[in-house]
């Protein structure tokens, strides 16, 4: 973990700063593979119950750093390896068992706005830009970013967002299903605060298994020769703890205290 990436935990809610405003928290090699270790290591953690990713000085990432490629990212073999770090990383973030908001500012451009896709929720300050312009670089998204974004607004909007490399408002990315919701700049802090904090009580498991669910779903939308697990998971909560005291905290009228078993 470097200062380029900062990390913080209160009450509940670990928060995910990029921390190079000179680059417009640009994300480099380096970056990628700590994104990996901090995803890992939060997913560990139980007291960590949400985790929101943001930038410093009112952007989210302008993508990942181009300057890098030069070392990095410069034919097709070095390419490779550096979707197996770049992908790792999306990919760890998207396997957090716990709920993940981006809380989005300014500039969401390239793998910044790759990895805001790979987290659950999408929170969207009403000056925030939204592109992927690899056409303008020559180079492509992968199988698994073209997933997300399809997944996300459609196979239609995918096309317009990648063949015209354009950047996109707030608004429009609310309309298309990019974000969740836009905010006011004035607002966004408070709300997305809000937001996390009352997710902190609700139950863990059934934060994580609707998780598991949805990708299943996604995976498998007839849900045809589902493994046993598979088939069991919706009513895997019904043995839990968890369970037991939502039940018995309803009846007496009180909050529950979850603690995910």
């Amino acid at each position: 973990m470097t200062k380029d990436i900062l990390v913080e935990t209160k009450s509940g809610v670990a928060t995910v700063t990029f921390n190079r405003p000179s680059k417009r928290n640009a994300i480099d090699h380096n970056g990628w593979l700590n994104l990996s270790h901090i995803a890992e290591e939060l997913s560990g953690k139980d007291e960590v119950k949400v985790i929101i990713f943001t930038g410093s000085v009112d952007v989210f990432s302008a993508g990942a750093d181009i300057k890098d490629f030069s070392e990095n990212r410069y034919d097709s073999e070095s390419a490779e390896r550096y979707a197996q770090v770049f992908e790792g990383a999306l990919d760890a973030i998207e396997a957090i068992p716990k709920p993940t908001i981006s809380k989005i500012k300014g500039y969401c451009i390239g793998g910044g706005c790759e990895l805001s896709m790979a987290t659950d929720i999408r929170i969207a300050a009403d000056n925030a830009r939204f592109a992927i312009p690899v056409a303008k670089l020559g180079i492509l998204v992968g199988y698994k970013e073209m997933r997300r974004l399809v997944q996300l607004v459609g196979p239609g909007y995918a096309n317009y967002i990648l063949m015209t490399g354009r950047q996109l408002s707030a608004e429009f990315a609310l309309r298309i299903g990019l974000v969740n919701e836009v905010k006011s700049m004035e607002e966004i802090d408070s709300h997305v605060e809000k937001l996390s904090t009352g997710m902190v009580p609700l139950a863990p498991l059934s934060q994580s298994r609707h998780k598991q669910i949805l990708q299943t779903v996604l995976g498998n939308p007839g849900l045809s020769h589902l493994t046993d697990e598979e088939y069991q998971l919706p009513f895997m909560n019904f043995d839990s703890q968890d369970f037991q005291e939502g039940r018995q905290a309803f009846g007496q009228h009180r909050d529950p205290l979850f603690r995910g078993w």
